[in-house]
């Protein structure tokens, strides 16, 4: 088995779906729209910055999942994904993906983005396997409390590590493609590291390393 691993926001979409769905609460009336906008665009900043505490934004990020049923929670979901997600698929991502399907290569999508926002673009992308940050439910509903590590930063390395142990699988071969110097722990663990359409800091390390740089945006 190689592994290609595909970090998703602004590596396989064109843009942030956690952001978005933030985006969506807000323009749907779900949250305050004033105060939720400012801490979501701030928390924002802080994951390019590189600065993000990744607690203190999942117990803000997972709190509206706490407050409404499972059904219309999905309700919400798929008018995000029709609304926000559909006009950031990228040709060139889904012709990567193809090309990598052609190798006989089994396809990963590895991402901090909670599994609620992330789980349905996993499938439009066709891609099985998921590694994701949890979000716990009790009895069918969100606590607002993570399941597990989230996969963020060594945090992606942690849950990648647990599913190889799993699936009786290595890294021999393996590709990570991602914008981010969030996902720098990663990068270095694989046999081909690729930087696609990468932040300033990325960028820099990519050309001091000799890592592979490419662009999927159309």
């Amino acid at each position: 088995m190689t592994l290609a691993i595909f970090d998703l926001d602004n590596t396989l979409l064109a843009g942030d779906s956690d952001h978005a769905w933030g985006e969506f609460l807000v323009e749907e009336g779900i949250v305050d729209a004033e105060h939720y906008r400012k801490a979501n665009d701030q928390f924002y900043q802080e994951y390019l910055n590189g600065e993000l505490d990744i607690h203190r934004y999942l117990s803000f990020s997972l709190e509206p999942l706490t407050q409404h049923d499972t059904a219309q929670l999905h309700q919400w979901r798929q008018q995000f994904v029709e609304r926000k997600i559909l006009p950031m698929m990228q040709r060139k991502a889904t012709d990567l993906l193809a090309r990598h399907r052609d190798e006989g290569h089994t396809l990963m999508i590895i991402t901090a983005t909670n599994r609620f926002v992330t789980e349905p673009v996993a499938a439009l992308l066709g891609i099985e396997h998921l590694i994701a940050t949890d979000p716990e439910q009790v009895e069918g509903r969100y606590t607002g409390r993570v399941s597990g590590t989230p996969s963020f930063q060594e945090g992606k390395v942690t849950r990648l590590e647990e599913w190889l142990a799993d699936n009786d699988a290595d890294l021999e071969g393996a590709w990570f493609y991602s914008d981010s110097h969030n996902d720098v722990p990663l990068l270095r663990q694989v046999s081909n590291p690729v930087a696609v359409d990468p932040d300033p800091t990325l960028q820099h390390l990519a050309q001091q390393e000799g890592w592979t740089i490419i662009s999927l945006r159309d």
